[in-house]
């Protein structure tokens, strides 16, 4: 992959979707022997096992995820007339059937708040709080370094005046590497009914910091509707002793709703229409595909060539003079007999082997070998 990032950058080949890396990765393997010279030994295998993995997120619908207009940031961090923060709410409720793109679309999305926002410090507001809600979708099978990439922005984009909150089932689907970077904590009952579940209730517990007026494991496992169990940051981020709190019940309507409803929104919002025109620029499937088309013209033009160069020399071949003369024909009589004593000779011989196969012939034969080792 650093391979295909250095050369999109080098030949001038943007990366703007997904064919557009597909494609990139088909001319490096057409190209190894060429491109491993410079840049190290390319690997048809691995680039088979890239493409593998691509062809996933494309069944998953990775296609209509990676692309142009691509999400602004900036229309996250929108405020109203009188300066408060917006709510946005991205409807993933068809990516939550695709686990892999899921994950691949939250990671990309706290990349790019990582690497686009400023340093800000430790500011009174933060810029914008996220929510990942399903998070145990983010961590299911990950390979280690998408969970490492996922602690190194946890861990430093406070910095940046952004608030992280994964919200899941349990803590336990959370990796301890990342649960640990979690300063303010929220944690609503959790039933025990197995060993396991004491088990991850204890634990869950553990990481609070102990208030002498309760027992956390008790506490987490007695709280009730509308209730929770909840520890936050102090100034220079001690973590608070946890508490029993009553969280005020959401005021909006609770489940999804209809899409008459969604498409009043939608035509109301001021971002109306903005996202709604995918676009499809030349990019490195199109310059690729432009340089494959010009090869197979140029091919053409040779074959063509070589084939106007050989047309004289056919040409004079044909216009060659040729015998015309009377045919002569000749007598097969010679050949009839050859074929007849041919045939009598082939019997003839084939008494004699009959014959010396005998025991006559054997004595015979015994009686000529002998003769001439005697001779000599």
């Amino acid at each position: 992959m650093n391979i295909a990032f250095r050369l999109s950058d080098e030949e001038g080949l943007p990366l703007l979707d997904l064919k557009d890396l597909q494609s990139l990765l088909v001319w490096i393997g057409q190209n190894a022997k060429a491109l491993s010279l410079r840049y190290g030994n390319v690997s048809s295998a691995s680039i088979g096992a890239i493409q593998r993995r691509l062809l996933v997120l494309e069944n998953q619908g990775g296609t209509n995820l990676f692309g142009e207009p691509a999400l602004e940031l900036s229309d996250l961090m929108r405020t109203d007339a009188d300066g408060r923060g917006v709510i946005n709410m991205l409807a993933v409720d068809k990516l939550m059937n695709s686990p892999g793109l899921y994950a691949t679309f939250l990671l990309w999305l706290l990349s790019e708040l990582f690497e686009e926002l400023p340093e800000v410090g430790d500011p009174d507001k933060p810029k914008l709080v996220f929510f990942v809600d399903e998070a145990h979708l983010l961590f299911d099978d990950a390979p280690k370094a998408l969970v490492n990439k996922v602690e190194q922005v946890a861990r430093l984009i406070r910095s940046k005046g952004v608030g992280v909150y994964f919200i899941t089932q349990n803590p336990a689907d959370v990796p301890d590497d990342i649960l640990g970077q979690l300063g303010n904590r929220f944690q609503h009952a959790l039933r025990a009914f197995t060993a396991k579940d004491r088990k991850e209730l204890r634990l869950a517990s553990e990481t609070y910091r102990e208030n002498p007026r309760f027992d956390t494991e008790e506490a987490i496992r007695e709280v009730g509707v509308g209730e929770a169990v909840t520890s936050m940051l102090q100034k220079k981020g001690i973590p608070g002793i946890f508490e029993r709190t009553l969280i005020r019940p959401p005021s909006p309507q609770l489940g999804p709703i209809t899409k008459a409803e969604r498409a009043d929104i939608l035509a109301a919002s001021d971002m109306s229409g903005k996202y709604d025109v995918t676009l499809d620029r030349q990019s490195a499937y199109e310059i690729l595909s432009k340089r494959a088309e010009a090869a197979a013209i140029e091919a053409a033009k040779a074959e063509e060539k070589a084939e106007e160069e050989t047309q004289p020399a056919l040409r004079e071949f044909s216009a060659g003079r040729r015998f015309e003369g009377t045919r002569v024909t000749r007598s097969t009589s010679r050949q009839t007999r050859t074929r007849k004593n041919d045939g009598l000779g082939a019997a003839v011989a084939s008494v004699i082997m009959k014959e010396l196969k005998g025991t006559t012939g054997r004595r015979l034969v015994r009686g000529i070998l002998g003769g001439l080792f005697k001779g000599r």
